[in-house]
C-alpha cells in the first residue's frame, strides 16, 4: 500500500484569467485539507489581488512562460504530498477532494482522473448534462482521446483503472512526479502544452504507476478546445499539437511495446500523412520541428528507460468502464 498523504496543494494557473479565477477559486479553497496554489504566469490583469482574497498563495512569475513550465515551477514551489493540477476554467465539487484522494492510497496508484463534467461558463447554470471526460485513453495506434467526451451523464458510474488523467483537473501523488521527473521536469518543457499531460501519464505507467477513475470527484469544466474545435485553432497550435505526439511516440515507446501494433501505427500514420498533403499542408512544418527536437526527446527517454519497471508494459487502450 501507499504511504498515506497528509497534505494536498491545489495548483491552479493563470494567464490573465482573473475572471476564471474568481469562480474556480472559492471552490478550490473550500475543500478540506488543502492549501491553494495559483502560478501566476505574468499576468496583466488582476489575477494576484483575486487570488490573495481568495485564500490562495500565489507564486508570481516574472515573465511568461509555457504551461510546462509554470506548471513545474508550482511543483517545486508547492509543499503537498498530493498535488490537483487544476485549470483556471474547471469549478471543483464540494466533495471532490474527499472522493479522489482516498485512491491515492491504494497499491500503486500515482494518479486519480475525476469525473469531469461540460460547462458552457462558470455558473452553476452553465452546466450541462454531458460528460466533458471520465479520464484518457492512448489507443494501439498511439492515439490519444478523451473518454467520454460530450456523452450523456448516465454512463462512467463505475470507478476503474484509466490510462490516464486529462490535465485540466487531475490528483498527483508527489512520490510518482517526483519519479517522472528528467532533469528537474516533472512535465517536459520542449513540449510546451499540448500532450504535456498525455506524455507524463505514460511516463508514469512505464515507471510502474497507475492512475484510478473516480467518478465521485466531480468538477465542472469549459473547455475551450475539444476536438470538435480542433480546426478553429491556430496553425501553429496545431502543429505544435502534430509535432508533440511524434515526439511522445519517441520518448516513451519502445520496440517491445511497438512490434504487436506495428500494423496500426503505419496505417495510422499513413492516413495523417495523406490528410496533411492533401488538407493541412502546413503541417509539413511539423515533421521537421520534430526531428529538429529529436536528439533531446531521445536523451529523456534514455532516462525513463533505465527506470523502467520490466514487467510493466503500458495498458494501450485501457478506458474507463461505462
Amino acid at each position: 500500500m501507499n504511504e498515506p498523504l497528509e497534505r494536498t496543494t491545489i495548483l491552479v494557473l493563470s494567464v490573465d484569467e482573473a475572471h476564471l479565477l474568481e469562480h474556480s477559486l472559492p471552490a478550490a479553497a473550500a475543500q478540506p485539507g488543502a492549501e491553494v496554489v495559483v502560478i501566476d504566469n505574468a499576468s496583466s490583469d488582476p489575477t494576484r489581488s483575486v487570488a490573495e482574497a481568495c485564500g490562495a498563495r500565489v507564486l508570481g512569475l516574472r515573465e511568461r512562460v509555457s504551461y510546462a513550465a509554470a506548471i513545474n515551477a508550482g511543483i517545486i514551489a508547492s509543499e503537498g504530498d498530493a498535488l490537483l493540477l487544476l485549470n483556471a476554467d474547471c469549478v471543483l465539487d464540494a466533495g471532490f477532494l474527499s472522493a479522489a484522494r482516498p485512491r491515492l492510497a491504494q497499491r500503486d496508484v500515482g494518479s486519480v482522473a475525476p469525473r469531469l463534467m461540460r460547462s458552457t461558463g462558470m455558473q452553476p447554470a452553465d452546466r450541462l448534462d454531458r460528460l466533458d471526460a471520465a479520464g484518457m485513453v492512448i489507443d494501439r495506434r498511439r492515439k490519444n482521446t478523451l473518454v467520454g467526451h460530450d456523452e450523456p451523464a448516465t454512463g462512467y458510474l463505475q470507478a476503474s483503472e484509466v490510462f490516464g488523467g486529462d490535465g485540466a483537473c487531475v490528483l498527483y501523488r508527489r512520490e510518482a512526479l517526483d519519479a517522472c521527473a528528467v532533469g528537474g521536469e516533472v512535465f517536459d518543457e520542449d513540449l510546451e502544452l499540448w500532450a504535456s499531460d498525455v506524455d507524463l501519464a505514460w511516463r508514469a505507467r512505464l515507471l510502474g504507476w497507475r492512475c484510478m477513475y473516480e467518478p465521485r470527484a466531480v468538477a465542472w469544466h469549459m473547455r475551450f478546445y475539444s476536438p470538435t474545435t480542433r480546426d478553429g485553432l491556430p496553425e501553429a497550435h496545431r502543429r505544435l499539437q502534430f509535432r508533440n505526439r511524434l515526439l511522445m511516440m519517441a520518448k516513451n515507446d519502445s520496440w517491445t511495446d511497438v512490434r504487436g501494433d506495428l500494423h496500426r501505427i503505419a496505417t495510422y500514420e499513413l492516413l495523417a500523412l495523406g490528410h496533411v498533403v492533401l488538407r493541412e499542408r502546413h503541417l509539413l512544418r511539423a515533421y521537421w520541428a520534430a526531428a529538429r527536437a529529436l536528439p533531446a526527446a531521445r536523451r529523456r527517454r534514455a532516462v525513463v528507460q533505465a527506470k523502467r519497471a520490466r514487467a510493466v508494459r503500458p495498458p494501450f487502450g485501457l478506458r474507463a468502464a461505462r
